[in-house]
């Protein structure tokens, strides 16, 4: 998953070098803590939050196989 969640975001910003993905886990969800430079996060959001719910959509259809984990995406 963290792979697909880079491959989404290192081509939005200008700064991928400072592209960081934390995980946590618990039992029953996994979320994924996305750190960008001050810069970018505009970018990773988008206009009313429409490119950050794009990018969930594609989290959530990608974890279908894996139905007992739910995945969640915080942009920090």
């Amino acid at each position: 998953m963290r792979a697909l969640i880079e491959s989404i975001v290192l081509p939005l910003v200008d700064h991928p070098e400072e592209v960081v993905i934390n995980e946590t886990e618990e039992q029953s969800k996994v979320v994924f803590h996305l750190t960008v430079h001050q810069d970018d996060v505009g970018k990773v959001i988008g206009k009313n939050g429409r490119i950050a719910k794009a990018i969930r959509t594609l989290i959530h259809a990608a974890n279908k196989d894996d139905a007992e984990k739910r995945i969640y995406l915080d942009i920090m």
